[in-house]
């Protein structure tokens, strides 16, 4: 089952990206995706996925593909490598500051092809 983020407008292009089994089970990979650099999250075994901006803006440096994956009650999540702070991996919120939140792609697999949709 392929689980993808929230879109904020409709997708008006699908990027490909990488093969599935490029993605390590519960990491990240990062790919640049029309000069965006997106941080793709395969959680789990199966094709669940979501893409998040690389950038983390609490260090300020584009490391957020580098974070471990992990769960917050029941909420999918990712820990910025740096400073520790907790995102949404599926709607890009931060789960220790309600004030900050980084963009959220779709994201899905065609065949065995990882595709990142954008705007």
């Amino acid at each position: 089952m392929v689980q993808a983020s929230p879109v904020r407008d409709s997708v008006t292009q699908w990027v490909d990206v990488c093969a599935l089994s490029d993605i390590v089970p519960n990491t990240g990979v990062c790919a640049m995706v029309k000069e965006e650099q997106v941080a793709i999250f395969r959680v789990g075994n199966e094709a669940e996925l979501y893409a998040i901006s690389n950038y983390d803006p609490f260090s300020k440096a584009f490391v957020m593909s580098r974070g471990i994956v992990g769960d917050r009650n029941g909420i999918k999540k990712v820990a910025a490598p740096i400073y520790k702070q907790n995102f949404n991996l599926a709607t890009g919120e931060c789960l220790d500051d309600e004030t900050v939140k980084i963009a959220t792609y779709s994201v899905r697999v065609t065949g065995d092809r990882v595709e990142v949709g954008i705007n």
